[in-house]
C-alpha cells in the first residue's frame, strides 16, 4: 500500500528513565523528542541504523491513563503515517473497519478525567483530532483496533512531504 507506512510503536513502561537507559545501552537508540509531567510522559527514540522508532510511555498511579501493569500487555499502540487522513478513514469506513477512537475513553477514569475538563470535553465525541490550528507541525490522527484489539492510529502532516525520511515530531 504506497498510501501509508509504519512510524512507531509505542510502549507502555513502568519507570521511564530505566527503560531508556536500558534501550539506549542496549540498542544504542537515539533520543528525539521527549515531554514527561508529573502524571505521564513519552520519550520518541530511533534506531541509528534501520531509522525505526519507538516511543516510550509512562503513566503515574494518578493518569486518567493507568491501568494495572501485566508483563506482556505493554504493547501501547502502533502509529501508521498515512498520505491523508480523511481519505484513510473513509477507506478504512469501505472496508468496514470500526473507527475506534472513542473506545479510548472507555475506562472509567479517563472518561471522567476528560470529561470534567472543558478543554478536553470535546476530545472525547471526535473520531478525528487534529492539533491546535497554527502548530508547527500540523497532525490529524484517528484510531482503529486490529482483530486482537491493539490500537493503530493512523496519522498524517499534511503540510509536510510524503516522500523522505519520517519526521521526528507529531
Amino acid at each position: 500500500m504506497a498510501d501509508a507506512w509504519l512510524g512507531d510503536f509505542g510502549l507502555r513502561v513502568t519507570n521511564l528513565e530505566r527503560s531508556i537507559a536500558f534501550y539506549r545501552q542496549f540498542l544504542d537508540l537515539e533520543e528525539l523528542r521527549r515531554d514527561v509531567d508529573a502524571q505521564s510522559g513519552y520519550v520518541l527514540m530511533r534506531d541509528r541504523r534501520s531509522g525505526q522508532r519507538i516511543e516510550f510511555n509512562w503513566y503515574s498511579e494518578t493518569s486518567p491513563f493507568a491501568v494495572e501493569y501485566s508483563v506482556g500487555e505493554g504493547l501501547d499502540h502502533l502509529e501508521i503515517r498515512v498520505r491523508s487522513v480523511p481519505e484513510m478513514l473513509e477507506r478504512c469506513r469501505q472496508l468496514g473497519i470500526p473507527i475506534a477512537t472513542k473506545k479510548l475513553w472507555n475506562r472509567e477514569r479517563i472518561a471522567r478525567h476528560f470529561a470534567n475538563d472543558a478543554e478536553l470535553r470535546g476530545v472525547m465525541e471526535r473520531d478525528v483530532w487534529s492539533n491546535e490550528p497554527g502548530h508547527p507541525h500540523r497532525f490529524n490522527a484517528f484510531y482503529i483496533q486490529d482483530p486482537d484489539g491493539i490500537f493503530l492510529c493512523m496519522y498524517d502532516h499534511p503540510d509536510e512531504p510524503w516522500e523522505g525520511p519520517i519526521p521526528d515530531h507529531y
